[in-house]
């Protein structure tokens, strides 16, 4: 996993799943590795906590994941999860 992702996830736990500085900082890190995968769905997840269903499903599909589950905490761990399986990929750039 990448030092900015690992440094996101902590935000977002940090944040308690509400908007605020923590969630800032997490958005800013997404929004500055837009394109990659886990980091788009880590986007879709921040907009999900914000109440933005639409905006999280357009990040979902750019990310290729649909990780929502029984609320953010479950959605944090399935992605954090899934970093841990693909430790590369959060690198690669998606087409599109």
């Amino acid at each position: 996993m990448s030092d900015d992702l690992s440094k996101a996830l902590r935000h977002v736990r940090a944040s308690g799943f509400q908007m605020g500085e923590a969630w800032t900082a997490a958005h800013e890190i997404a929004q500055a590795h837009e394109g990659e995968r886990l980091f788009d769905a880590l986007h879709a997840l921040l907009h999900r906590i914000e109440g933005d269903d639409f905006n999280a499903g357009y990040w979902d599909r750019r990310a290729g994941t649909d990780l929502k589950g029984d609320g953010p905490d479950a959605e944090l761990e399935a992605l954090e999860r899934l970093a841990e399986r693909e430790p590369g990929d959060s690198a690669a750039r998606r087409d599109g």
